[in-house]
Order: structure tokens, then C-alpha cells, then sequence
């Protein structure tokens, strides 16, 4: 079948105000002087996605409710100046925003603001099911629209994949992303045992890969059965901030699985790019390319060999 699109991301379209504080968490004070500047930028889950599958060159479509106000038109600009396309359905309650705290050790902490959203948000039925059926893939946020969405896309027979962040193997919201993506990646940080919730997404869902990142200790691939731990990919510059790094390995994970890689080696492709986001700023989105991505990775197995 013919399609237009390589992968469509759907939700997690926002604005990020960054903060670089002296540490984490904050000591209380009456008052901190902020020298880095305190900078407010478009990108949160779906943007950071949606820029890391265009710049390794798939073709991307981004789905997702934004309001008439200025974080909106930050979010509007990212993808005009990026070429990715976006389909924005009005939101009466306004583009979702967030704080990001951020540790000079590049950890962070996310304020998010949810008075811009409502129980009854809803991406329509008739556009997801057009966008979704002229695309490869799917890769769907964990936003609340989004879980309404996952019967159509179901019906569209399109692959899906999912991040469902720092999931702890436990909250219910969850579940249903986790059950009905074919790949599913997520957070090992609040999983006390990552084996057996990458083990019952697959037994309970459609999951044929299951893709848990561990930071510097670099990830956990479950496939076939059977399961392995992926190295964490050595940095190309002095690692600043986290922002993102998750998004970046679903991105680049997803750009070899789409070229027809192993999963291993898809895998291999998440940690360079994670590593080279925790190499850039949260204030910038600066997404790693095609050819630097194929060159790191090569780089990657001459230093297993070596």
C-alpha cells in the first residue's frame, strides 16, 4: 500500500520552560539567581520524537491539540522551520507547558501544567484514521487524547510503538499504551524489576519488542523471548542535560527498525542518539543526523571488535 507518511506521532505536542538550578532537589530559599537565563522553547515528548525520526530522514507527520496562544504558535513555528507536519486541533484550554528543572549533572525535574487539558479532549476519530492509514507507523504519546485514539488505530492495522516514560509496572493510566503498542519503550528508573514488566507487556499485549533504557547503564532489549542488555553509547561531547534522551532513542530506534535492522542493532542506533542528545542543551533542539547516527554506530561495533 502507498503512504504518504513514515511515521505518524501522535500527542505530546508543548512547551518547555528550562531552568537550570545549583542542584536537585532545590534547597527552599527565599530566592536563586538563574545565570544560564531562564528560557521558554516549543518541544516536549511528541515534538522531540517527531524531530529526531525527520532528521534521520523519515517522513513525519505530528497529530496533536494546540491552543490559540503564544506557546501554541512556538509549537507551530518548531515544525514550520523543522518541514515536519503538523495537523493542530484546537484547544480551548491552551498548549501544554511545563517547568523543567535541570541539575548541573543534567538530571531534571518536570513541573506539568494540567489545567490545559480536559476529560472529554479528544483527537477526531475521522483524522486519525485518515493520517494513520497513510502511514508505516505510529508512535503514540502517553496523553490522554492519545488512549481514546488507540481503538481507531487499532482498527487501522498500522503498527504502533509507545513510550511510556517512567512508568513504575503498576499504574493503570498506563496499561492500555502498553498492551496495544508493538514496540514499547520505557524508563527502567521506577521498575524494581524490569524483567518481569518487559515479560507481561508481552504475555498481556501485542508487544514484540520491549525496549526498557537504563540511563548510563545503558538499556534492556526484549525479543524473541529472550532478553539482553544494550550498552550505553560513550557520549560525543560532556554530557549537560537529559532532556529528551528518551525521545531521541525511540526516534533512532525506530528509523532502523523501519529500514529493516535487527533489533539489536535498532537498539544499538537508541543509545548513540540518547547519548548524543545528553549532549545538548534542553534550551536546543538539535536532533543527531542520519549520517552521524550510521557513523557512531559504526564507530560503536570497530570498538567491540577492537
Amino acid at each position: 500500500m502507498s503512504t504518504d507518511t513514515d511515521v505518524l506521532v501522535l500527542g505530546g505536542a508543548g512547551v518547555d520552560t528550562i531552568v537550570y538550578v545549583p542542584k536537585l532537589p532545590l534547597p527552599y530559599a527565599d530566592s536563586y539567581m538563574i545565570e544560564d537565563g531562564i528560557r521558554t522553547r516549543a518541544g516536549q515528548t511528541g515534538d522531540f520524537v517527531a524531530l529526531g525520526l525527520s532528521a534521520l530522514g523519515l517522513r513525519t507527520h505530528h497529530l496533536d491539540l494546540l491552543g490559540d496562544d503564544p506557546e501554541g504558535d512556538l509549537v507551530r513555528a518548531l515544525h514550520r522551520e523543522t518541514g515536519i507536519a503538523l495537523t493542530a486541533i484546537p484547544q480551548p484550554a491552551g498548549t501544554k507547558r511545563a517547568v523543567n528543572l535541570v541539575g548541573p549533572d543534567g538530571r531534571r525535574l518536570s513541573l506539568y501544567d494540567t489545567s490545559r487539558s480536559h476529560a472529554d479532549d479528544r483527537l477526531p476519530e475521522a483524522t486519525v484514521r485518515a493520517l494513520a492509514a497513510s502511514s508505516r507507523h505510529v508512535h503514540v504519546s502517553i496523553t490522554h487524547p492519545c488512549a481514546h485514539a488507540l481503538p481507531v488505530l487499532h482498527d487501522t492495522g498500522v503498527p504502533l510503538s509507545t513510550d511510556l516514560h517512567d512508568w513504575d509496572g503498576e499504574n493503570p493510566y498506563h496499561e492500555p499504551f502498553a498492551l496495544a503498542a508493538d514496540i514499547v519503550f520505557l524508563s527502567a528508573a521506577a521498575l524494581t524489576d524490569p524483567e518481569r514488566t518487559m515479560r507481561r507487556i508481552t504475555e498481556r499485549g501485542r508487544a514484540q519488542l520491549v525496549v526498557a533504557t537504563a540511563g548510563a547503564a545503558g538499556a534492556y532489549l526484549l525479543a524473541d523471548g529472550e532478553l539482553t542488555h544494550v550498552p550505553a553509547a560513550a557520549p560525543p561531547a560532556p554530557v549537560v542535560d537529559s532532556n529528551g534522551a528518551g525521545d531521541a532513542f525511540a526516534a533512532a530506534f525506530l528509523f532502523g527498525h523501519l529500514s529493516g535492522e535487527p533489533p539489536r542493532r535498532c537498539a544499538l542506533y537508541g543509545a548513540v542518539a540518547g547519548a548524543h542528545a545528553c549532549t545538548v542543551p534542553s534550551t536546543e533542539t538539535a536532533a543527531i543526523g542520519r549520517d552521524a547516527l550510521l557513523e557512531r554506530a559504526a564507530e560503536a561495533d570497530d570498538g567491540k571488535c577492537g
